[in-house]
């Protein structure tokens, strides 16, 4: 038998509020590079999301660099929009 959650007890997984606070604005930073019709070669332009974040926001860590493109990316992927 599988326990399935209330949803009055379900657990927030998400834990950094400062992530979460500037997520919807990186998204738009990050959504065209991934975007198929700006591929090059047919690779995505991943590689310069993260670049591009470091530089909107420079007081980010690697790691949450890293957390917030990963993110930003299943979003895309899902065809969802954040939500703040």
């Amino acid at each position: 038998m599988v326990d399935e959650l209330a949803p009055d007890d379900a657990t927030e997984r998400r834990r950094d509020s400062q992530l979460r606070g500037i997520f919807v604005e990186a998204y738009d930073v990050l959504e065209p590079f991934f975007d198929p019709a700006n591929n090059w070669a047919g690779h995505s332009h991943e590689h310069l999301a993260f670049r591009a974040l470091h530089e909107r926001f420079p007081s980010l860590s690697q790691e949450q660099v890293f957390v917030i493109v990963t993110a930003a990316k299943r979003v895309f992927s899902s065809g969802g929009a954040p939500s703040s």
